[in-house]
């Protein structure tokens, strides 16, 4: 048996504190349905950062999995949801950061990441609501407005992650 390395112990403890915020999050009334900030994502873009996509993969799979758990909706309409959301998201996280990685001059910034994010999940959750559950072209109509919602907090997740990000490494600069 191999023991845990100090990377596995904080992918954990990362994992536990979106897992904490989604269980925040879903307590709190949406003015739309389906609508929420998504702030466990902000866990998920430092993550990326600074551990990379697998790790990352791992935050946003647990997140979706044990707190869909502890939340009583696993398997359920609102799990299908989020889980189509989140693969999506962590997909194009994966392949952005593969093809332009996340330090490099060309990259997109911790904002970029957080808006392409963003935008697949929103993308994932209406193509699954469509395929699953309501097959009625009328969807498509709330679009616009679920894009322009996941815009906005995608600005906002993006910023968090971006502040954490610059504390962190000021964290790092210091003498112990």
């Amino acid at each position: 048996m191999t023991s845990a390395t100090l990377q596995d112990r904080q992918i954990a403890g990362f994992a536990a504190l979106a897992v904490v915020i989604h269980i925040l999050e879903a307590s709190v009334p949406s003015p739309l349905p389906g609508v929420k900030p998504g702030l466990a994502n902000v866990i998920t873009l430092i993550v990326l950062w600074r551990h990379g996509w697998v790790a990352a993969a791992w935050v946003a799979g647990l997140r979706v999995l044990v707190g869909s758990l502890l939340l009583g909706s696993f398997m359920t309409p609102t799990f299908m949801l989020s889980a189509s959301g989140a693969l999506a998201s962590i997909v194009v996280l994966g392949l952005t950061s593969w093809v332009l990685g996340t330090r490099r001059p060309w990259s997109p910034s911790v904002y970029g990441y957080a808006l392409l994010a963003a935008w697949a999940h929103m993308a994932a959750q209406l193509w699954m609501a469509w395929w699953l559950f309501i097959p009625h072209d009328g969807l498509w109509r709330l679009a616009p407005v679920l894009l322009m919602a996941s815009t906005v907090f995608a600005a906002v997740t993006g910023w968090a992650a971006a502040k954490v990000l610059t504390w962190l490494a000021q964290q790092q600069e210091r003498p112990c």
